[in-house]
């Protein structure tokens, strides 16, 4: 069947969309391919009756006043096809952008985890942002126009990054930023940006932030609308450049404090390791391994892969795996870390797509890498990719988790670079760990958690500062850790 969308601005946009003759629709001039998604763009210039309606509309002649049909087609089982009409910005920046959010609006309509759009109409919510966005001169207002369309949805991870902020995204998933060491998310309840953690010896680190801070300001302007890659970008600069940022004070509900952050370059390894050596209850020694992961970047998975066996040749007995203030990153890294501790065929998450339809995501034929005791740390900060990690090893039976419960984030985006160097974040599913625990806004609890005075967060070392190992070994929740492993141990003995 065929739908029309369009707005009517004293225009009679379905006459626009049905100017060309019955069968001699112009060929398209530019396609583009999303998954299942297929638009096609033509540009349609109004002729005869449409001349003068569109003067006054208006304001200028049928030379300049093109309308900008989309034909949206969808995938063949769905049989149908949907038309757009708008007029196109005079403006060539906002044009293009024209472009970007009929783009965007498609993905969201085909993939979005809500098939309802927050109870709205998703369709008529493109022609309002279609007439806002037609008399704007920039293509930065463009944006803000998008994203406006897209905070109507109610998910504050469904969001659209600049080019300039994606080149920023993607040198962070690298691994390489010139920054100042924040990991920051937008807290879903409030819609401030905290601080879920900082980076050792970072700038950030150095000056006093903590995990729990709010981010009030960056170089004078307010946060208010800004998501977590907005206010990153605006962190972000060339090394030896300073930022001054606002804080509020987690432990101080009303103080606010500035900073000037010097920028420098961060590397951001996402593994750190030690060998921790101690006696049990019978007077053995016996060697802990100690990994703290610290981000889900593409290096992780390797990185990982690589520290467990090195650690495995030293004669190592039993494991710790530290997710603490580790805010997730690449869904896969964190699957594929999740296989390296297990065997078989073992259910790592359950993804729920927008119809409501569950499907496992399974190992296939899995061979782990040790078969060692292992216990997670995990708290606050841990959240996305680390909590389906988490989720993982815990429900098999494979790790005990210690700490305290864990952020709460059980949404699976996507990423998808659109036609001009942008990207669209979108929430295209929910997902519960193995044993089907709801994890979005709840977290995970630990099987033993830590008081507060337990949550110093363990230090990022080299198996050879044995100063550093000594400060590892005085971490309370390592300490707990230690203790369940070797009771543990002894449940395998006996």
């Amino acid at each position: 069947m065929m739908k029309t969308i369009g707005h009517n601005l004293n225009l009679d946009v379905k006459a626009v969309i049905n100017f060309p003759p019955k069968g001699k629709i112009p060929k398209p001039i530019t396609t583009w391919k999303r998954k299942k998604v297929w638009f096609e763009v033509e540009e349609v210039k109004l002729k005869s009756k449409l001349e003068s309606v569109t003067k006054s509309a208006f304001g200028f002649g049928v030379s300049a006043a093109l309308s900008f049909c989309i034909f949206f087609h969808a995938p063949p089982a769905l049989a149908q096809s949907l038309t757009v009409a708008f007029p196109v910005s005079r403006a060539p920046e906002v044009n293009a952008v024209q472009r970007t959010l009929v783009e965007a609006w498609g993905l969201i309509r085909e993939t979005f985890v809500d098939p309802t759009f927050n109870h709205q109409d998703w369709d008529m919510k493109l022609q309002q942002t279609m007439v806002e966005m037609f008399p704007l001169n920039s293509a930065d207002a463009a944006y803000t126009k998008i994203s406006g369309m897209l905070s109507t949805l109610g998910d504050p991870f469904t969001r659209i990054i600049t080019p300039k902020e994606y080149q920023g995204f993607r040198i962070g998933s690298d691994g390489n930023i010139q920054g100042v060491g924040l990991f920051i998310n937008v807290e879903p309840t409030t819609g401030h940006l905290v601080v879920l953690s900082c980076i050792e010896n970072s700038p950030a680190s150095r000056a006093g932030i903590h995990q729990g801070d709010e981010i009030v300001e960056i170089n004078g302007e307010g946060l208010d609308g800004i998501d977590s890659e907005g206010a990153a970008q605006r962190l972000r600069g060339n090394a030896g450049t300073t930022v001054t940022v606002k804080v509020k004070d987690s432990s101080k509900s009303s103080y606010i404090r500035e900073v000037n952050l010097p920028r420098e370059l961060i590397k951001l390894s996402p593994i750190s390791s030690a060998i921790i050596p101690h006696k049990s209850s019978e007077g053995q020694v016996i060697k802990t391994g100690y990994v703290k992961l610290s981000t889900f970047s593409q290096s992780a998975a390797e990185d990982m892969q690589n520290a467990i066996q090195e650690m495995k040749n030293q004669g190592v007995h039993s494991y710790i795996l530290d997710l603490r203030n580790n805010p997730g990153g690449l869904v896969k890294a964190g699957l594929d870390v999740a296989q390296m501790w297990l065997d078989g065929d073992e259910t790592l998450v359950n993804t729920i797509d927008r119809d409501g339809n569950m499907s496992p995501i399974n190992m296939i034929n899995g061979h782990a890498i040790t078969h060692d005791p292992l216990v997670v740390i995990v708290n606050e900060g841990s959240a996305s990719a680390s909590e389906i990690l988490a989720g993982a090893l815990h429900d098999n039976g494979r790790a005990i988790l210690v700490g305290n419960k864990t952020f709460g984030k059980g949404k699976i985006q996507s990423v998808t670079q659109l036609h001009d160097g942008s990207a669209l974040f979108v929430t295209v599913a929910k997902y519960v760990s193995p044993a089907l625990h709801d994890i979005d806004q709840v977290g995970i609890t630990p099987d033993v958690q830590c008081t507060t005075e337990m949550l110093n967060s363990a230090k990022e070392l080299s198996t050879k500062d044995k100063t550093s190992i000594s400060s590892l070994e005085a971490d309370s929740c390592i300490m707990v850790a230690e203790h369940e492993l070797d009771m543990e141990s002894k449940g395998t003995l006996s």
